[in-house]
């Protein structure tokens, strides 16, 4: 029987292949993606089972983002104990239980507990996929790679955009939850012969089997010096854990404030308004529900399309020019938007209009702030900190989701769409000045790199002070 060391060499030399790793590790995004856009479809055909008003409309779409917070505030305490590829497993087994529950639930509290459940593997994926991508790549694609994990949850979501236009003849809603269940699966099994971050198996004390996961990911003349670097981030530590209150530490609260500027920023502006309610809205605006759900499709296609494009520039344009453009082009869609919906009365027109800007707010939205905010997420805390502070960073992000995914139909019954849309409008300016202000680059450095350079600082402004 071969020994342990052996049995990790195979599983890194199998789970590295890159094309392999990348894939299976951002598979979680696929189930992310497919679950939240699911719900988009299925609101059309629930009221033909059960009578919805906007409140339990908000509950249904918003009990998925509650089950988040609590799965994000778990995970880092998850990810440090256990590791990133095992809390993603774990993510894996609870996202099969949750998409089978939706599928049988009997009534409408039966099926917002399935809801939240599969929402708690939402959100601890959402918290440990960033990083465990992040942890694996090298520098010089660091942003590319960490993209790929937005890639999967739009494709996730365009998949489930698709499966419910497909099942619109039949309006079998129960079905189109429990396809979800087949990549929950798939994942598993993927993730059951990938290897575990090297910067993790470091601080584990594992550095054998950390340099057979950088052999794989990494040049050969880059072993060695990314090999160091690990050694001497870890060694700064004097904790081997990071605790909550070490966010508010000097070293760490630069990077929280970006991050919750990140993560309720990615919310505040909307976007979950479109992904969970479009086909709701083209159907007020008069299309009936195959064609809203074939236009929900267009914007899905859009979304893709965007968030490969990123993938290839992310490395070369930087982080934070892409998140100022992508405020420039959400911001100036909903205001148009905003006009068009109050001053046009023609159904037709209004309603082609809108699939058009939407799909504009919707490109600026993953050119900036759909994968770069979990990029970032993952690159800005310190070591010692990371799987805490994507913690507290996923916890706040699912938080907004929830305020906006169960305010929104209540928000859009009180205000109309024309307003909505203004409302968030206005915070993508917001945002626009916060990043400005407060978000660094973070391109074209490793993790290692960010962090001495952030120890640097903190030491130098205290030396001022002093």
């Amino acid at each position: 029987m071969p020994d342990k060391s052996t049995v990790q060499a195979r599983k890194s030399a199998l789970g590295t292949n890159v094309h392999f790793l990348y894939f299976f590790g951002a598979l979680g995004g696929i189930l992310f993606g497919y679950d939240l856009g699911v719900i988009s479809g299925v609101l059309l055909f629930l009221k033909d089972t059960w009578e919805l008003t906007s409140v339990t409309k908000g509950v249904i779409g918003g009990c998925l983002a509650a089950g988040a917070i609590i799965g994000a505030a778990i995970a880092g305490r998850i990810t440090d104990r256990l590791g990133r590829r095992r809390a993603i497993m774990i993510a894996a087994v609870v996202f099969g239980i949750g998409a089978l529950g939706c599928a049988a639930a009997p009534t409408v509290p039966m099926l917002v507990v399935a809801r939240f459940i599969t929402g708690i593997a939402v959100g601890c994926s959402s918290a440990t996929v960033p990083t465990y991508l992040s942890e694996l790549a090298p520098t010089r694609a660091r942003g590319a790679l960490s993209t790929l994990n937005q890639l999967m949850i739009v494709s996730g979501i365009l998949i489930a955009y698709i499966v419910d236009w497909a099942l619109s003849g039949s309006g079998n809603w129960r079905l189109m939850f429990g396809l979800a269940a087949i990549p929950a699966v798939v994942l598993f099994l993927g993730l059951t012969v990938l290897p575990e971050t090297p910067r993790w198996l470091v601080k584990a004390g594992r550095e054998d089997e950390a340099r057979a996961v950088l052999a794989g990911t990494h040049r050969s003349n880059e072993i060695d010096a990314e090999l160091n670097s690990i050694r001497t981030v870890n060694q700064l530590d004097v904790q081997q854990k990071g605790r909550l209150r070490d966010l508010w530490a000097p070293l760490a609260r630069p990077a929280l404030v970006v991050a919750l500027i990140l993560a309720v920023g990615q919310q505040f502006c909307g976007v979950n308004a479109v992904n969970l309610y479009a086909p709701t809205m083209f159907t007020d605006l008069g299309f009936g529900n195959s064609t809203s759900l074939l236009a929900a499709i267009v914007l899905g296609v859009v979304k893709v399309a965007f968030t490969a494009w990123v993938i290839f520039v992310v490395d070369r344009w930087g982080r934070k020019p892409l998140l100022l453009l992508g405020n420039v082009c959400m911001a100036s869609s909903l205001f148009l938007l905003g006009i068009i919906v109050l001053t046009v009365d023609n159904h037709t027109v209004t309603g082609l209009t809108t699939l058009i800007l939407l799909n504009v707010y919707l490109a600026g939205y993953e050119l900036g702030w759909g994968a770069v905010v979990w990029v970032m997420m993952a690159e800005v805390f310190p070591l010692r900190v990371r799987g805490v502070g994507m913690g507290v960073g996923s916890v706040v992000l699912w938080s907004s989701t929830f305020a906006i995914t169960f305010l929104f139909p209540v928000m859009n019954d009180h205000l109309g769409l024309a307003k909505s849309a203004w409302c968030f409008a206005a915070v993508s300016v917001v945002l626009f000045v916060l990043v400005r202000r407060f978000v660094p680059e973070t391109n074209g450095r490793s993790l290692e790199q960010i962090e001495l350079d952030l120890r640097a600082r903190v030491g130098g402004r205290a030396t001022e002070r002093a």
